[in-house]
């Protein structure tokens, strides 16, 4: 198959032919695959963003979609001609070995779930049944976009009826949590990017504000003309830069919830104020 592959830190990944196990192991299932999302977690991991990289080199991706060509020893999730989602987050079924796949005769690492590729082995407990007349390429944002999204909603933010919040990021995640935000009846919802074409579909999706802090100052007075009050309930950052999870921790109302999505470069601290801390702000 074709696959691209990370053989060196801030390298463009090699597209190149790779050898598929001879056959699969307990738990694995062999999946066409039809289409993968591009996360930050593979921008950070092709940067170099947490340091080292020990697995070198290796495949990429863990949001996608596509449909079962075959099936290991007792995998009962999935049948052959299935349509599934990958995802990164286990779910039902056996978590197997990672797969043994071979790069100019010589083993190319890969985790449990890879979509960077034309066909994946992957665990069973990484792949979920979809209908097959649901799109797959809508079906790939349920690998990592919506469920993330949803995910830190529902499971970090605790976000209730009618609180605030303010997303920094209105990426594939940051816009998935806005949408999620605007199930909740949060209010208001405030998106922050660097790009109008993100803030348009933010919009869509039931941001009630809109700013783009590459045009406007984003200082604490201009959301406290929002808020009308000493700050956010939730205050999201997707970004990883530094000095705005420091701004939306600053942002966030004394007994308000901080929720960092964003991974920061290694080694790049934030300073913070930790004294609220100790009466009520998470």
């Amino acid at each position: 198959m074709k696959a691209a592959i990370l053989e060196k830190l801030n390298q463009p990944l090699i597209i190149d032919d790779v050898k598929l196990p001879n056959k699969l192991d307990y738990g694995h299932v062999l999946v066409q695959v039809h289409y993968s999302g591009i996360c930050g977690s593979q921008i950070g991991e092709i940067s170099g963003s947490k340091g080292q990289d020990p697995f070198l080199p290796h495949l990429l991706g863990h949001e996608g979609a596509g449909i079962v060509v075959e099936t290991g020893p007792n995998v009962k999730k999935v049948n052959v001609g299935d349509h599934v989602v990958l995802h990164w987050r286990p779910g039902d079924g056996i978590q197997s070995e990672p797969p043994k796949y071979k790069w100019k005769k010589k083993k190319l690492n890969a985790g449990y779930v890879t979509t960077f590729n034309e066909f994946a082995v992957v665990s069973e407990n990484r792949i979920t049944p979809v209908s097959k007349d649901y799109p797959l390429d809508l079906a790939t944002l349920y690998g990592c976009a919506v469920t993330t999204g949803f995910g830190v909603i529902e499971n970090n933010a605790k976000l209730k009826m009618g609180e605030s919040i303010i997303v920094y990021g209105s990426g594939g995640i940051g816009l998935n949590i806005i949408q999620a935000a605007s199930i909740y009846k949060a209010f208001p919802i405030i998106a922050v990017d660097r790009f109008e074409n993100r803030l348009k579909i933010a919009k869509e999706l039931g941001a009630t504000h809109c700013i783009n802090n590459s045009i406007e100052n984003d200082s604490k007075d201009l959301f406290q003309n929002i808020l009308n009050d000493s700050g956010a309930d939730v205050v999201i950052d997707n970004t990883g830069n530094n000095e705005i999870i420091s701004k939306c921790y600053n942002l966030t109302k004394p007994h308000g919830r901080t929720i960092l999505v964003g991974v920061p470069i290694k080694g790049k601290k934030t300073s913070i104020y930790t004294l609220p801390l100790h009466f009520g702000k998470v």
